[in-house]
């Protein structure tokens, strides 16, 4: 999984700036596909993890199995890529929530 924070931050930040200097009437439409790019996207960052957990089990198979073409030090780091990215999941998972919960706790 390629995770690119700090480009992905100033991209938020430009458009957070873009937003607040050229306010536009917001139409519905536009909302709706916002919310499926960010699903589709979601979606397919789940999809990598799940992909490098699958890489890594499959290596540690052959690693078991006396593959003579994998070394232990590539089998770690693919384990540690994996579980860093499950990390960072589970992360987003719980700030996705808490602001959630945030939101759903502000007056009207």
């Amino acid at each position: 999984m390629d995770i690119k924070a700090n480009s992905l931050y100033q991209e938020m930040q430009s458009m957070a700036a873009l937003a607040t200097t050229n306010p536009a009437p917001v139409q519905r439409l536009e909302i709706n596909s916002s919310a499926s790019e960010f699903g589709d996207l979601l979606s397919q960052a789940i999809e990598n993890v799940n992909g490098m957990q699958q890489e890594s089990r499959t290596l540690q198979q052959r690693f078991d199995m006396g593959d003579p073409d994998l070394s232990l030090v590539d089998v770690m780091v693919a384990k540690e890529k994996s579980g860093i990215a499950f990390e960072a999941t589970v992360q987003v998972r719980n700030k996705v929530l808490e602001a959630y919960k945030t939101i759903m706790n502000m007056p009207v």
